[in-house]
């Protein structure tokens, strides 16, 4: 993959996408969104990859928008822009594979909804979580639509309205992040937990991760109605089968992807 402002390296079944920005504490520019969108969707039709990390280079992992495209553009430039940014939060949830976000440091704005988008997020004990929109007159409208679905609507306006930041074990108690690690052992411990994801038959994870988005805004009878045939259709699997077989005989299953 050329992608000027990322590194997307694959070991293992695990491909880590790195935003490569440092000196712009990774401003989701239009060139860098493009980029993810088009690193993502070409990682998701790669079999042999089971997991996706978002990580950030440099002193953040995200700050957001880069204000520097925001200022002085047209109305059309900004539907664009904004568009593009949900375009790439609804490609991470598109694609089959787990994307975990490894954040340290700063992630703030659009920043935030990235990592509020991804399926999972590990978060250094440094990292802070913002949308502080509110204090330059450009409220996180957008971010807020992930920002709601993962903490709920008061915590979620208390970020949006004073802009202050919350630190990475308040982020987890509110829902926000799945696990707070010392700094040192952030990309080690977000690296294990892809490998744990990825021990299970991708195409299991991928129509549960499927489902998952599907079925979540829904209300309780419509959702049981779709997942109820979804868990249909996911029995006839092989993957299923072999599953099943597996732990009533007591061995390792051997997925077929099928």
């Amino acid at each position: 993959m050329n992608n000027p402002n990322l590194i997307v390296e694959c070991d293992a079944g695990i491909a880590t996408v790195t935003m490569n920005r440092p000196e712009k504490r990774n401003a989701l520019s239009t060139a860098m969104m493009s980029e993810m969108i088009g690193a993502l969707r070409e990682l998701g039709v790669r079999g042999e990859v089971r997991a996706v990390i978002i990580a950030g280079a440099g002193p953040a992992f995200s700050a957001g928008h880069d204000l520097e495209e925001l200022r002085g553009r047209d109305l059309a430039f900004y539907r664009r822009e904004f568009e593009l940014c949900v375009e790439l939060m609804r490609t991470i949830q598109a694609i089959p594979q787990p994307v975990i976000a490894q954040v340290h440091a700063i992630a703030t704005a659009a920043g935030c909804q990235l990592a509020a988008t991804c399926d999972l997020v590990v978060a250094a004990e440094s990292a802070r979580f913002a949308t502080p929109g509110v204090r330059i007159g450009l409220f996180c409208s957008t971010p807020m639509v992930a920002l709601a679905r993962a903490i709920g609507r008061k915590r979620a306006m208390e970020m949006l309205l004073s802009g202050d930041p919350i630190d990475a074990h308040t982020a987890a108690q509110w829902g926000l992040v799945n696990r707070v690690v010392p700094d040192k052992d952030l990309a080690a411990e977000t690296r294990k937990l892809a490998i744990r994801l990825a021990e299970a038959s991708p195409l299991t994870i991928g129509i549960g991760k499927q489902a998952f988005y599907a079925q979540i805004d829904l209300d309780q009878t419509r959702a049981y109605d779709y997942t109820k045939e979804v868990m249909s259709l996911n029995a006839m699997a092989s993957d299923a089968q072999e599953g099943i077989c597996a732990f009533l005989e007591k061995r390792k299953p051997v997925w077929s992807g099928g």
